[in-house]
């Protein structure tokens, strides 16, 4: 623990909260952030905000970058402006900083620091805190401009020749549930796709697992999803399992999911690596006390 206090939280998803509750003492609020009344809050020091991720996402070319998904980042800047919290962390994905040529993240991070912030951030990626995972994800870092602190992110704890491997949370290939496993003719598809498609990415245990989504629930072996080869001979093939998948994000084993399997594997695919988040926070708390 880091010694931060949970005062509010809140999501509009009531899935996500639930799971929320189960695992944390303070519970979150079911609710639309565009309703919310910040003004009625108490004082808060630090505030962590997770915008959505799809309008910037680089997984879908089609995508539109003004939709009303995009924007949902400037409930962060009426939250900035009511509360003027001593800090903010903010977490997004990589295409962020490439989508229209860089002009969205230099739109964002100018209306933060028009608050009242100085404003950084960095491309981090997940593999290099401990994670079997080659995920990477764009972190922001608000400081108000009145406390004179400037905050350094975390120092890697592992580099590329020394990742935690898949096999440090996959324990075994062959599991007994034969809900996981891909049919016959979904690998016979697989081989007779066509070349240029990405497909049957099954991950080598002895190395970190390529990011995983919100798609888990429906992952194809037909795609970029990342999958398990259970045996090479017989051509078997399975996805992950939802406890697999919260190990390679890093969640503890004592996390629970109290949800259907579809919305764990949504929740788990839409997190932020706590332990990723452990070395973030961590580090704001020792520009804080330093």
């Amino acid at each position: 623990k880091l010694g931060f206090d949970i005062v509010y939280a809140v999501d509009n998803n009531p899935a996500a909260i639930k799971t929320y509750n189960a695992n944390f003492i303070k519970p979150a609020i079911c609710a639309d952030i565009l309703q919310e009344d910040f003004s009625q809050l108490p004082e808060i020091d630090v505030m962590i905000g997770g915008f959505p991720c799809q309008s910037f996402s680089t997984v879908n070319p089609t995508k539109d970058t003004n939709d009303a998904r995009a924007h949902l980042y400037k409930q962060i800047v009426r939250f900035l402006q009511t509360k003027r919290p001593k800090y903010f962390i903010c977490e997004n994905v990589k295409g962020l900083l490439t989508l229209q040529k860089g002009s969205i993240i230099k739109k964002i991070t100018s209306e933060f620091e028009d608050c009242g912030y100085n404003v950084q951030y960095k491309l981090l990626k997940a593999v290099e805190f401990g994670i079997p995972q080659k995920r990477e994800r764009v972190i922001i870092v608000g400081i108000r401009k009145d406390l004179n602190i400037t905050y350094t992110y975390p120092k890697e704890t592992n580099d590329e020749e020394h990742c935690v491997p898949l096999s440090k949370v996959i324990h075994e290939l062959a599991i007994p549930d034969s809900r996981y496993y891909f049919s016959q003719k979904a690998v016979e598809g697989m081989k007779n796709a066509k070349k240029n498609m990405k497909r049957g990415l099954w991950q080598d245990l002895n190395n970190p697992c390529l990011t995983i989504t919100s798609h888990l629930a429906k992952t194809s072996i037909n795609s970029s999803d990342p999958v398990l080869l259970v045996d090479s001979e017989k051509e078997i093939y399975r996805r992950f399992t939802v406890r697999e998948a919260a190990g390679i994000q890093s969640f503890p084993e004592n996390f629970i999911f109290p949800v259907s399997e579809h919305n764990a594997y949504m929740q788990i695919g839409n997190a932020v690596p706590p332990v990723f988040m452990w070395h973030i926070a961590n580090s704001l708390k020792k520009c804080i006390k330093g």
